[in-house]
């Protein structure tokens, strides 16, 4: 099964996908973009998903898969490149999906990633929060704000991750990746240790209990620069998630913490771009003395309002501002923006402004050809049985 495996995801990166879902009952399918795409008819069996998983995890972590329904874990070609795996069961038996990991840490502009991002690196305190969807390029974006730490400054950066993902080699900073499961028992663990190791930056994968949030605070209030991801969807709803992890009475309190050490939150989206593939849609919401006056004061209502008057004095911008900056550059159309926008009428009354965007004069190669651009299952090499 070593062969078969190998083949689809060396498959999935000749063709630019993310993912690859493997599922008993089920045929094999890629994700292109943001399209699922079956590149196998035929029903995988309970036996080969077994023997694939076999070959992702050793024994012991596949007693573990048997005994939690679930694990999360890491798998590398002979090649070196890299793929992040969730494991799971589902009715018609075991499950995978692989996402593949590039090899190298883009760069800002690589990423269209807006300046105001790299001031969010060079903090020296604070906690900065990168959120949005699974699959929206939080940990790519991580990673790129990480690596401009560990290229300019010296200092001791520690990741915290449930698997790791970018790997980092030393540059100017000295650089410490510790695997949940593997190198420690649990995110909070972790970052309580690293309290008592010399730290500057600390990268915790996801803020995902009461404890962890807990010490990332603690982390961020004494001095260290503290990066870590959400599944939320802007800047009001992360801190209303941060906030809502605390028992009721304790809430106050960690509001006015966070008024003090919350120095940015990053929120993507990724669109189709106009010439295929996709882009990221970026909220960013840069600490004033205005935006801790409102959270402390729990009026989170007006955080948005105070995003979009910041953009030109401190880089702040909202999702719509970030859209329509696209689309006026051309990068994605007129429909796609305002497909995407959180207020869609605004966005019509805006793009008013502009005649006709250079958005709308090119053809994605999704619209120029859409069968054949994702047509993978008429390659035969593509269509070999696992």
């Amino acid at each position: 099964m070593r062969d078969k495996l190998q083949h689809y995801l060396i498959k999935l990166l000749e063709h630019n996908g993310s993912d690859l879902h493997l599922s008993a009952g089920s045929g094999v399918y890629m994700r292109i973009y943001s399209d699922l795409h079956q590149v196998r008819k035929e029903k995988l069996t309970v036996e080969e998903m077994v023997e694939v998983v076999k070959e992702i995890v050793t024994p012991s972590q596949y007693d573990q898969l048997v005994e939690e329904k679930e694990f999360d874990c890491s798998y590398v070609l002979e090649d070196g490149n890299r793929f992040r795996v969730n494991i799971f069961y589902q009715i018609d038996g075991l499950g995978v999906v692989m996402r593949a990991i590039p090899n190298t840490i883009l760069s800002f502009e690589e990423l269209h990633l807006p300046d105001v991002l790299k001031e969010l690196s060079d903090l020296k305190h604070g906690l900065v929060l990168v959120t949005g969807v699974t699959g929206s390029g939080k940990t790519t974006t991580l990673a790129t704000m990480i690596d401009r730490i560990n290229r300019n400054k010296r200092k001791h950066i520690i990741t915290i991750e449930d698997p790791i993902e970018f790997l980092h080699e030393d540059k100017k900073s000295l650089v410490s990746q510790r695997a949940i499961g593997i190198n420690s028992y649990s995110f909070g663990n972790a970052l309580r240790a690293a309290l008592r190791e010399d730290i500057d930056v600390v990268n915790v994968g996801e803020l995902r209990d009461l404890e962890t949030v807990e010490m990332a605070l603690r982390a961020a209030s004494t001095g260290h620069l503290v990066f870590s991801t959400l599944h939320t969807h802007d800047t009001k709803e992360s801190i209303s998630r941060v906030i809502g992890m605390f028992p009721k009475e304790e809430q106050d309190r960690v509001r006015t913490t966070l008024s003090f050490v919350l120095e940015g939150v990053v929120s993507q989206r990724l669109v189709e771009a106009i010439d295929g593939g996709r882009i990221v849609a970026i909220e960013v919401m840069r600490r004033t003395g205005r935006i801790a006056e409102l959270i402390a004061a729990n009026r989170d209502n007006e955080i948005l309002e105070t995003i979009i008057a910041g953009k030109e004095i401190y880089g702040s911008q909202s999702f719509d501002q970030s859209l329509l900056g696209l689309y006026s550059q051309g990068k994605i159309s007129r429909d796609e923006a305002i497909k995407n926008a959180t207020t869609p009428s605004d966005m019509k009354l805006t793009m008013e402004a502009f005649s006709k965007g250079s958005g709308d004069q090119k053809l994605s190669q999704k619209e120029k050809a859409p069968e054949q651009f994702f047509d993978l299952k008429s390659q035969e090499s593509v269509n070999s049985n696992i």
